[in-house]
């Protein structure tokens, strides 16, 4: 026998409410006047609805030191949602050393917190995890986001937010631009000094007085270049300003296909060691016209043109048996792998031919042919016939969503 909303126990009616959005509850509240004031207590339907969406990924009562509204927190909540996952570096020529090409975001105790992800040279497909950017909420309710240059938080668990050194820390703004891009930016508003109420107006008088008579004394002594000081000191403000400056604005796109999927097997983040024997990251893309690219996450960063690692003109396997000619260039390879790591024989399920290049110039890429071999593990290699080896990649996984084959820093 179905029973009428209101009949149902308030706990139940909540537990229900949270599923709605927050456009929807606004429409339910003007039903009645006794759903009106149930919608209206924030510490009843606004946790709830928090609760019921993040309480299992953060937890919620700590954010903002537990004194913010919840339906303020439901909003800033869903914000932040949207940066979870890869992102990576873009638009830099010449990025500084300290600018992760590829972050990490994930959900803390009463924080979001932004990872580098290294590649990291110690003979395993591990990978290193290093704390970049934390962005939180204060109790006054204003977004409160640090960047941390020197990834001096290293701690594997996450640290609650209010017990961050900030004076470690840099404050920064963080801007959406879209749903997949974003801009770090150091918040440089300086505090203005309050005026000492306690000096006199004569002290006042007679420092500016002093200004004025340096200035006269500079301008008598300078005649050909009356502007000349002023100009220094304007570059000497300048370049001031510029030590100041901690990190320069940095802007990060999302990365929204790094899981494969039925279609796309290949496609996502991907790390291999290169003939260098050092360990890359990757990220393989599927094209506008039925090709694979795949290219170092590094070199995404880069606002020039540059070619891709490999490049196919059709993501189409051919399953084996292979021919006589392809096996004999399969055989001819040596697997690149770690120095020290155990090296498992890979039974190839598939194969692509593929063109490649690593310049690009104005006619277009230099074609290089190579192969790319699909494992029956969902792995796979790729190699170019102008050399002997195949680079073996695994790809960047997720459990949990956290980082698998991973070293905290």
């Amino acid at each position: 026998m179905a029973l009428p909303l209101s009949d149902i126990p308030e706990d139940l009616q909540l537990r229900i409410l949270s599923f709605l959005s927050p456009t929807e509850i606004c429409s339910f509240a003007c039903t009645s006047k006794r759903f009106a004031s149930l919608c209206r207590e924030d510490r009843k339907i606004w946790h709830v609805m928090c609760d019921r969406r993040w309480g299992k990924k953060t937890q919620i009562q700590r954010w903002g030191n537990g004194r913010i509204a919840y339906k303020l927190l439901y909003r800033t909540l869903k914000r932040l949602e949207n940066l979870i996952g890869f992102w990576r570096l873009c638009g830099r020529a010449n990025p500084a050393d300290s600018s992760p090409p590829l972050v990490f975001f994930e959900w803390g105790s009463s924080f979001v917190l932004g990872s580098r992800v290294l590649a990291i040279d110690d003979d395993t497909y591990r990978v290193r995890k290093t704390p970049f950017l934390v962005l939180g909420i204060s109790p006054e309710g204003r977004t409160e986001n640090f960047l941390d240059l020197d990834g001096n938080h290293r701690s594997g668990v996450p640290v609650d937010l209010n017990e961050l050194e900030i004076s470690n820390l840099v404050p920064v703004d963080v801007n959406f631009m879209g749903n997949g891009h974003i801009m770090v930016e150091e918040n440089r508003e300086e505090e203005k000094s309050p005026v000492c109420k306690g000096s006199s107006s004569g002290d006042d008088d007679e420092s500016s007085e002093d200004v004025v008579v340096s200035e006269m004394y500079t301008q008598l002594a300078n005649r050909t270049s009356p502007g000349g000081d002023r100009r220094r000191r304007k570059m000497k403000k300048e370049k001031e300003r510029q030590a100041r400056i901690k990190w320069e604005p940095e802007h990060f796109i999302k990365v929204s296909d790094f899981s494969p999927t039925l279609a796309k097997p290949l496609q996502g983040l991907w790390k291999g060691f290169c003939e260098g024997r050092n360990l890359e990251l990757y990220l393989v893309k599927y094209d506008e016209v039925g090709g694979i690219i795949c290219k170092k996450v590094e070199d995404l960063s880069l606002s020039r043109q540059t070619s891709p690692v490999f490049w196919t003109p059709n993501h189409a396997f051919i399953r084996s048996p292979f021919s006589v000619e392809e096996e004999l260039i399969l055989d001819g390879r040596i697997h690149v792998s770690p120095l020290h790591g155990e090296v498992h024989e890979q039974v190839i399920s598939g194969m692509l031919y593929m063109n490649s290049g690593e310049v690009a110039n104005g006619s277009g890429l230099l074609r290089g042919e190579g192969r790319v071999w699909l494992y029956e593990n969902g792995t796979f290699g790729f190699g170019f016939l102008r050399d002997q080896f195949i680079t073996d990649l695994k790809r960047v996984a997720l459990e949990d969503g956290c980082l698998a084959d991973v070293l905290d820093a």
